[in-house]
């Protein structure tokens, strides 16, 4: 079964990092939840990122706040995609810090970056990057995508029907 390693810098990053396991979890796909500091905790960043893809991890998603090291380090050293997160913190600058460390990647190592705190659509990202080569994934991506368009539609007919 395909596998997304989510980390995050902090226990502080969890609440926004949270969206990312919970739509993961309802695409079923496994997932593996870890707290991994750039700065706090070098060795642990080393060897998660050299040894997620023997431990079976497809995608890794990382979310940080400040200054947001740990998605370019983890793309540095991971033969994986990464999906960097840029996590509003107490100690950031509105955000644009961490957007601006994650996003602004030298030239060989790439970090596919969402919005600040957007965790939600690291996950989507995540499981349409596994759905590119499995099945059963592609048609829960093709499925959710089809119930955004209805939301849509019945919100249409709801505002129409109100008139």
């Amino acid at each position: 079964m395909p596998k997304v390693g989510i980390i995050m810098g902090s226990t502080s990053d969890m609440p926004v990092m949270q969206d990312a396991i919970d739509i993961l979890k309802e695409f079923n796909i496994d997932i593996e939840v870890d707290i991994v500091s750039a700065h706090r905790t070098p060795e642990k960043l080393f060897d998660y990122s050299k040894n997620a893809h023997n431990r079976g991890i497809n995608v890794i998603i990382a979310g940080a706040g400040g200054a947001a090291h740990l998605p370019g380090m983890v793309a540095s050293l991971s033969p994986l995609p990464v999906i960097g997160v840029p996590v509003k913190s107490s100690n950031s600058i509105d955000g644009w810090d961490s957007v601006l460390s994650i996003l602004q990647m030298p030239g060989g190592v790439p970090v596919a970056t969402v919005a600040l705190n957007g965790a939600k659509n690291a996950g989507i990202l995540a499981a349409q990057i596994i759905g590119s080569s499995n099945s059963e994934i592609l048609q829960t991506i093709i499925d959710y995508k089809e119930s955004l368009k209805q939301k849509v539609i019945d919100g249409a007919k709801s505002i129409s029907t109100n008139k």
